[in-house]
């Protein structure tokens, strides 16, 4: 059967059920809208997707069928060609995205059976499924859209031209920017309590090894990473990933199934970690996470030191940066002479109405090189430090410089590269993919020409 049969057969199977269930009334219980290479899309997905966009918090009014369809047939092609260009995805990375989506739903309505009958699913079973398929073809088509734009690059000329043909009326403006340095100090914890920590380690080692005792219970009862505690310590790792913590990385690949490292050390704490399966490039593993305790007297030193550093700046003994690369204990920041690096941007620079909220009550009332008092600061983990923080630098709000903003407009001429490069992949896939709409989407004004309409 070929595709344009199956378009035909699976319209009049649901025109035919619904006769079946009343013919006077002709019920179209759940019709296709669109066929996209080995994808089918029924108008229950076109709901589905509204709800999911309102459940998330997302303004739908003025989102036109017409529109929410256009974008799942984006999708859908993206990961049809993600199929055919053989992309890697495991089923484990797919299950992890499920189980992602599923905490977050729990935690925005309070319940799984809350949240099954918010989505009208009559078991978590099938919701599950229903996920796993939609977290599926979303990644695919992640992975696809990322794939395209990979390789594109652009060179200092193409973003002079870029520049160079925004009209001088058109020029964007860049608000208000800082560039912020710190020093931080964090306190000393003492051999005894690391070796508390480490022993204790040990212990949860051998319950699991000697005694039976679960590794998956033992991270929910006890390990201190917020991001894996309530999964049993679970996280999926791949060789690929950049992001990963090198000492857990380097941990992680090195054990065999089943197996479980010794206490080993990073800049959250004190793990160990087991493998739980091993997929080539890619594996499951547990690990537990915990933090040597810090007495307040250990943070009473570690403030006092950083009150007589920025005794010794104001004093001219030293600058802000001799004194961040000699003293500060945060290795990210310490060699650049504690200048933070924007995560957002990757560049050095802070717009004040995007900067984050903890961060922006810090600075705001900083004059240029004043430097602030040391602030107590704590991570996600319960970790306790002190820092000191200066602005190094600041940007008034102005037009767009290609000098002063070369970095920004270099990111803006890169972003409309890539813009074109996708407009033309999927000008070229659409021509060369099998596509068929129903009758009750032709009119529609789509941004693509999923009618394949000659100019």
């Amino acid at each position: 059967m070929n595709k344009l049969l199956l378009f035909a057969f699976l319209s009049s199977v649901v025109v035919l059920q619904a006769q079946s269930i009343d013919t006077s009334k002709r019920l179209k219980i759940d019709g296709v809208s669109s066929v996209v290479g080995d994808f089918i899309i029924l108008d229950s997905d076109v709901s589905k997707m509204k709800m999911e966009m309102e459940s998330q918090g997302m303004s739908t009014k003025g989102v036109s069928k017409c529109q929410l369809l256009g974008k799942l047939m984006e999708e859908k092609l993206y990961a049809h060609h993600a199929i055919q260009d053989s992309l890697e995805l495991s089923d484990a990375e797919v299950q992890g995205y499920v189980d992602q989506t599923i905490d977050y739903f729990i935690q925005q309505v309070g319940s799984m059976d809350k949240v099954l009958e918010f989505y009208n699913q009559p078991d978590e079973q099938s919701f599950r499924a229903e996920l796993f398929e939609i977290n599926k073809t979303q990644r695919l088509s992640q992975m696809m859209q990322a794939q395209v734009i990979e390789k594109v690059e652009i060179t200092p000329e193409e973003v002079r031209e870029f520049f160079e043909k925004i009209p001088a009326s058109e020029l964007p403006t860049f608000g208000t920017e800082l560039e912020i340095a710190q020093i931080v100090v964090a306190p000393e914890v003492t051999e005894a309590e690391t070796e508390r920590v480490v022993n204790r380690l040990k212990q949860f080692k051998a319950d699991v090894l000697e005694r039976g005792s679960s590794f998956a219970s033992k991270a929910i009862l006890y390990s201190q990473d917020p991001g894996s505690r309530a999964k049993g310590g679970k996280y999926t790792l791949n060789r690929k990933q950049p992001r990963m913590v090198k000492e857990f990385r380097d941990m992680a690949f090195r054990l065999e199934e089943g197996e479980i490292s010794d206490p080993f050390r990073t800049d959250f704490g004190w793990h160990i970690l087991t493998v739980d399966k091993i997929r080539g490039q890619e594996i499951d593993v547990r690990h537990i996470l915990l933090t040597p305790k810090v007495d307040a007297s250990q943070l009473v030193e570690a403030k006092e030191k950083l009150v007589t550093i920025r005794k010794r700046i104001a004093d001219g003994e030293i600058s802000f940066e001799e004194a961040a690369r000699e003293f500060s204990d945060e290795k990210e920041t310490r060699f650049n002479g504690g200048v933070l690096i924007n995560p957002t941007t990757g560049d050095t620079r802070f717009e004040l109405t995007k900067m984050d909220a903890v961060l922006y009550s810090q600075v705001r009332n900083l004059k240029d090189n004043d430097i602030t008092v040391p602030l107590l600061d704590q991570d996600e983990n319960g970790s306790q430090k002190y820092k000191i923080l200066k602005v190094s630098n600041r940007f008034e709000e102005h037009l767009a410089d290609f000098s002063k903003d070369y970095v920004k407009i270099k990111e803006l001429a890169l972003k409309d590269k890539q813009l074109r490069v996708v407009q033309q992949w999927m000008k070229d896939k659409i021509e060369a993919t099998y596509i068929s709409l129903n009758a009750a989407y032709r009119d529609c004004d789509f941004r693509n020409n999923w009618l394949k309409k000659v100019d």
